[in-house]
Parts: C-alpha cells; structure tokens; sequence
C-alpha cells in the first residue's frame, strides 16, 4: 500500500519536516558524490551493531574516533540512505505524515521528538541484530516515531492509499488507524519472522521500525504542549 496523501491541512508552514527533507536531500548528494569512498562512510556513520555488542570492535572503533565512534551513528545514520527508492519512500511519508504531527507539536518538541525516535529505532535495532557487522542505514525508524504518533493523534483521519488488486491498482481512503495499524503489524511479523529464521531480514531494519513505531504512540502525549491555564477568578472578574 502506498500513502498518496492524508486529509488534514496543516494550520502553520511545516518548516522543521521541510528542513529534515532538505537535509536527507543534501546528505544523499553528498553520498553520490563519494563514489568508491561510500562504503568507507557508511560504515563509518551507519549502526553496526557489533561496534556496540563485540568488545574488540567496540575497543577498535573507540581507537578509531573516542566516543565519536559509538554517538555519532546513532544520529548520523538517519540521514542516510541507501538508493534513490529508499530515500523518496521515507520522505514521502515523512511529507505526509510530518507535517500533521509537526503542527500538534509546535516546530522544537517536534525536532526532539524527531531525533528521539530515531534514537528509540537505533537501539531496538543494535538490541535484535547482536554482533551484526552490517552498518544499518536510513531515516525510517524516525519516520515510524512520527507514524506512531500519527496513530494515537490522528485515528480517524483518512489516508488516500494506492492499492494493489492483483493486476489492478486502486485509491481508497483508509482510516489513519487502519492504514498505520496495518504497517505496524507488517513491520512485526517481518521483524518477529527475522528474529527466528535468523536472517537478516532482506536488508529491511524491521524492529528499528517497530521501536521508532512504538516509541511514537507511547511517548508523542508527553510532548503535546499544555492547554495555558485559566486566569485567576480575580482576573476573570476584573
């Protein structure tokens, strides 16, 4: 199923969405760039499981950079992608999803909010993939936190999905707590599937999916800001 758009306007410019779209753009150029010197910077900035769970890489890549070596993957890693179809599917649903998110929000708790769920994803990922020597990369598991926060703010906004019917493709409006409860479920078997085949999934980062997901419908209410209090009765009166 592919998002085509939902059906809630935004009330203010989604500036902190567009600036993380602008910046995976940005980066992405970079790594085209790289030529032969991608594979290098991908292990470099992607989660390798193994720098954190193997004590001789952990001491390695602590030689390598200190502490850089261990921190900054965590956060660099989701401004990176893998291809030109890895990149336009995340932010085409961060586009979708963002700015609705972003609005409820206000533009700082958002960008935190952003950045945790990415953090959430990377360390679910490290915890299912122990010893992985294969850098993982990608925006998705910050996305899926603004997914999951999508799911408990906005249940029944509608989501115009491309369906595939066997040969044929159709457009049909699904509640946002279908359309996303739906994902989720996927992204669970996958992961759940991966975990005890002992594969590594197809590539796919399923369970920084499912943390990121999880993380965004748990933790999104804290980060609503607070109704302003009621003025004192005595100021009511005046």
């Amino acid at each position: 199923m592919i998002p085509l758009r939902d059906n809630i306007p935004s009330r203010c410019f989604p500036g902190v969405t567009v600036a993380l779209i602008v910046i995976n753009v940005a980066v992405f150029l970079h790594e085209l760039a790289l030529g032969p010197r991608l594979e290098a910077f991908t292990l470099r900035y992607g989660i390798v499981p193994a720098f954190y769970t193997d004590a001789d890489l952990r001491g390695w890549a602590w030689n390598e950079a200190g502490w850089g070596a261990l921190l900054q993957p965590i956060f660099a890693s989701m401004f990176l992608h893998g291809g030109f179809m890895h990149i336009i599917g995340n932010l085409w649903v961060l586009w979708i999803f963002g700015d609705n998110v972003e609005d409820r929000l206000g533009h700082a708790r958002y960008l935190l909010f952003y950045l945790m769920g990415g953090v959430a994803a990377g360390l679910l990922h490290i915890a299912t993939n122990w010893g992985s020597q294969v850098p993982t990369i990608g925006a998705s598991g910050a996305i899926a936190g603004v997914m999951g926060a999508y799911f408990v703010l906005y249940p029944r906004a509608k989501v115009l999905t491309l369906v595939p019917l066997g040969f044929i493709l159709d457009i049909v409006a699904l509640p946002a707590v279908i359309f996303l409860g739906f994902w989720f479920l996927l992204q669970l078997l996958s992961g759940t599937f991966g975990l005890f085949a002992g594969s590594g999934a197809g590539g796919i980062a399923f369970w920084a999916h499912i943390g990121g997901f999880v993380f965004g419908m748990l933790l999104v209410k804290r980060f609503v800001p607070r109704p302003p209090r009621l003025a004192g009765h005595w100021e009511l009166l005046r």
